[in-house]
């Protein structure tokens, strides 16, 4: 996929960068960037994608951790597939792409 033009956002920061941020705490700095981002659809949608899938995952750990043995034996291997999408997610950003997840990416889409 083509790279993206740097552009800046509100914030005054490269789109990429700024989209990058999105993720670097999980739904924390999605939600930031939500609040403070007005201008640039591109980091909107990774702030909003960081925010879904970030609480979702979230969700699912507090879950699994209240199931015994099963839940104890996958919560280890969900954060090991969470480290992964992180920092795939921190890497289509930082090179301006606009990476969909399954379902989580399209429900961003629309929000933005």
């Amino acid at each position: 996929m083509a790279e993206r033009k740097k552009a800046k956002t509100a914030l005054g920061l490269d789109e990429n960068l700024e989209g990058t941020l999105c993720y670097v705490l999980g739904f924390l700095t999605g939600i930031v960037f939500l609040i403070l981002e007005k201008k640039s659809s591109f980091v909107r949608f990774h702030a909003m994608q960081s925010t879904v899938t970030f609480i979702g995952i979230f969700v699912l750990s507090a879950v699994l951790g209240f199931i015994p043995i099963i839940g104890w034996i996958l919560l280890p291997v969900l954060y090991l597939l969470s480290l992964v999408l992180w920092l795939l997610l921190m890497y289509k950003a930082y090179v301006g792409e606009r990476f969909k997840l399954p379902v989580v990416g399209d429900f961003a889409e629309k929000q933005v």
